[in-house]
């Protein structure tokens, strides 16, 4: 008998019907005879539809507000499955996140979860009861609903499995698992069995979209072995697959990887904007004096490349931002103009961001070298090079970011 949680995303809980297979899931697990709790998200559709709603009664509302109102989504899914399960005989009961408690700070809008109590759950659990908690939400300091932001339910699911020691956080989404890259961009990319977290963190933050970077952070940090499965598998298939697991994809730690290849994926970014800055004054503080007032305006900075001319006087500084903040962060620079006296500032928003990502590259050399050369002999010009010890990341024009995510993808050996 194991511990699980079962987290569903908005497509897996997008009307009456799709509850009902989700049902099925959870029931299979009940009959095993393993102590299941269950993170939902709201209905397809439904958040956009209260933001909106929250839009269009004031531009400028109170987020303590806007969150009572978002969270009631996920409070209508958990319901509606609580229900559905006990129609099916199941014994369950929905959860709120200030019913558990789910801590979080102040952030309205944004939380981050400061501590889970999970003792009142785990008493229910091994009384045979399926928690069915809304995901997305807790309770801030001043003991009023809060929000997690963008994926906060997949966060939610993982800080729960900590809490109350799960054996697996299963994330259940209309996917059926981790690939290699975008099926859609190459039809011989293929799902893998196993990822190491740190993979797992860096393929979310580099343009991946299976898991929510919070949730892969906090599931490294505990230890939360995460399986990434399909929902709309058939809740009657046989359940043990390859490992004993069903198929998917387990996140786990790098020991659990019982073969470590040199390349594990190719992810990429299609929201990235570089910006350059020419012929600033190369004295000490330069950097500091363009990246300081961008920090101070809460936009993130990527990809650095920093060029000092021959004459040693000046240098160009290259960068990249988020798309979403291209024209504040030309603002900002713009309005530093007599400060930071450079010549000219060049902008692009036409760059994608591709990435080759594996553990096995910390062991082996040339990895690097073979990106380069294969991009090169593809006539594909590389903008900004940025690398860890497993990731390496180009900016390159996006016309062709279809042909450098192939031609890395059958470079490293990838190619199913």
């Amino acid at each position: 008998m194991a511990r699980l949680v079962m987290k569903f995303g908005g497509t897996s809980v997008a009307n009456i019907e799709r509850i009902r297979n989700v049902a099925r899931h959870v029931k299979r697990e009940v009959d095993a005879g393993h102590e299941v709790a269950v993170v939902v998200s709201a209905m397809s559709g439904a958040t956009n539809q209260l933001v909106a709603w929250c839009r269009e009664a004031a531009p400028m509302h109170d987020a303590r507000e806007y969150d009572a109102v978002v969270a009631s989504g996920e409070q209508v899914t958990s319901g509606l499955l609580a229900i559905v399960l006990q129609e099916m005989g199941v014994n369950a009961r929905s959860w709120q996140g200030w019913q558990i408690p789910i801590r979080t700070d102040g952030s309205h809008g944004a939380a981050r979860i400061a501590g889970i109590d999970g003792a009142f759950m785990v008493e229910r659990l091994q009384q045979g009861q399926v928690a069915v908690v809304a995901g997305f939400q807790g309770i801030a300091p001043d003991n009023r609903i809060s929000t997690l932001g963008r994926g906060g339910s997949d966060t939610s699911a993982v800080a729960i499995a900590a809490a109350i020691q799960a054996d697996r956080c299963d994330i259940y989404t209309d996917v059926d698992g981790v690939y290699t890259t975008d099926p859609r961009i190459v039809p011989k990319a293929r799902r893998l069995d196993r990822v190491a977290f740190e993979e797992m963190l860096e393929m979310a933050s580099l343009g991946a979209k299976v898991l929510q970077v919070r949730s892969v952070e906090m599931a490294m940090v505990h230890g939360v072995r995460t399986f990434v499965r399909s929902s709309f598998d058939d809740p009657d298939a046989p359940q043990t697959g390859k490992d004993g697991l069903p198929p998917g994809t387990l996140i786990c730690d790098e020991d659990e990887l019982v073969e470590q290849q040199v390349v594990t994926g190719i992810a990429f970014a299609k929201d990235e904007a570089q910006i350059s800055i020419r012929n600033v004054p190369d004295q000490p503080g330069v950097a500091g004096s363009v990246f300081g007032p961008l920090a101070d305006a809460n936009i993130n900075v990527d990809m650095i490349v920093q060029n000092i001319s021959p004459d040693g006087k000046t240098t160009d500084i290259t960068f990249t931002v988020p798309e979403s903040e291209y024209e504040r962060a030309l603002k900002v620079l713009e309005d530093k103009r007599t400060v930071l006296g450079y010549a000219a500032v060049e902008g692009a928003r036409d760059v994608v961001k591709v990435s080759v990502i594996g553990i096995g590259m910390r062991s082996h050399a040339g990895v690097a070298a073979q990106c380069f050369c294969g991009l090169a002999e593809k006539g594909i010009n590389i903008r900004a090079i940025t690398t860890s010890e497993i990731k390496i990341s180009v900016l390159i024009d996006s016309a062709y970011t279809e042909l450098a995510v192939r031609t890395l993808h059958s470079l490293y050996g990838l190619d199913g």
